[in-house]
């Protein structure tokens, strides 16, 4: 084994390797995305023009296959996905929704590449917004499969970039409308916990999908919880990346008594317990106080001094927004009530505010 010093080194020299090679990563991605744009942008031109029908497009996807067999990418249905890409990242309301947010800004090309540009591309072109560089090519063309408005498209490139989603994550992202789950989450949030953690309405669901438990008719809390530990990854994904699940049924000791939290988790960005209460009906008031006693058991016994205060979630089958409201305006403690669905329903479209979420991103 070497030591400190010799591992020390080594550990820089793998620092130097994960650079590069994600700079080389993040430069694919960003070519990619350019090419999208660029070749987007010309086709947008031509058929609005009216220099070009559909037919041509077709033409264009065969004449690129025979003039160069490596190219891949660039069938009929792709080159109208570049098409969409340029035209509705390009279009003045996602301008003017991104100065208001605060983040516009452009991709420019380096100099000598900008004017070759100019010589092959015989029109303006808008510039590439560079929040759009986030994600690469495959999971925008998911955004834009899956979103209608401005206001998804932008949360979802958001949240895709900082749950650092493939594309399948994002894919059930968008199936199970974390849209409004994430943005609608604040109802379902103590004041304790909006205040001790003000990111908590960018990480926690109001709404968790767990059709992969197969779950029908009745059961008992035990089932469901042994139907998440058994599902485990995919229960993390719903939740999020950062949850590093570490017990069920954790025992906590009190006045000689033993007690059980059904899950326990712990959150990497926001440093603390995660003490998670599983309900197979709906929401009571009377179980806020169960959960706050959990809490204040983990934070006299468990908490580390380095560790934040802990966070209690309720889920439930069910939840009155307005009883979930009642029992959580007098609740002192970082607590949180979200339902949970047994299968997929179909995606509601809701405007929300992407204020709170684009200031956390940038905190």
């Amino acid at each position: 084994m070497p030591n400190e010093i010799i591992k020390n080194n080594f550990n820089q020299v793998y620092s130097i390797i994960d650079l590069h090679r994600t700079r080389a990563l993040q430069e694919v991605n960003n070519n990619s995305l350019f090419i999208a744009w660029n070749v987007g942008g010309y086709v947008s031109q031509k058929i609005k023009s009216a220099e070009w029908g559909s037919s041509v497009v077709t033409e264009l996807s065969e004449y690129l296959r025979t003039k160069d067999p490596s190219l891949k990418g660039y069938s009929r249905r792709t080159l109208y996905k570049m098409v969409q890409f340029y035209e509705t990242y390009s279009a003045p309301a996602f301008a003017q929704m991104l100065n208001q947010l605060g983040l516009s800004g452009s991709y420019l090309l380096p100099e000598k590449l900008e004017a070759q540009e100019k010589q092959i591309v015989p029109f303006e072109m808008a510039q590439l917004p560079k929040i759009l560089l986030s994600i690469n090519w495959t999971c925008h063309q998911q955004i834009l499969n899956g979103c209608k408005f401005n206001e998804q498209r932008l949360f979802y490139i958001l949240y895709a970039q900082r749950e650092r989603f493939e594309v399948k994550e994002l894919q059930r992202a968008i199936k199970t409308n974390a849209y409004e789950s994430v943005l609608g989450s604040r109802d379902f949030q103590s004041l304790a916990l909006q205040e001790t953690y003000p990111a908590a309405s960018t990480v926690f669901k109001d709404t968790a999908y767990l059709e992969f438990l197969g779950l029908h008719g009745k059961y008992k809390e035990t089932k469901l919880r042994k139907g998440i530990v058994q599902h485990m990854k995919d229960f993390i994904l719903e939740l999020g990346k950062d949850f590093i699940f570490m017990d069920e049924e954790h025992t906590i000791e009190v006045g000689g008594k033993s007690f059980s939290i059904d899950l326990l988790f712990y959150h990497r960005a926001l440093q603390c317990l995660v003490a998670i209460e599983l309900k197979t009906m709906e929401f009571k008031p009377e179980f806020m106080g169960q959960l706050e006693f959990y809490l204040e058991a983990l934070d006299q016994t468990e908490k580390r001094s380095n560790e934040n205060p802990s966070i209690g979630i309720l889920l439930c089958k069910e939840a009155n927004r307005e009883v979930v409201k009642y029992a959580l305006n007098r609740s002192m403690s970082p607590t949180m009530v979200a339902e949970y669905r047994e299968k997929l329903i179909p995606q509601e479209i809701l405007q929300h505010s992407l204020e709170e979420f684009v200031g956390a991103m940038e905190e």
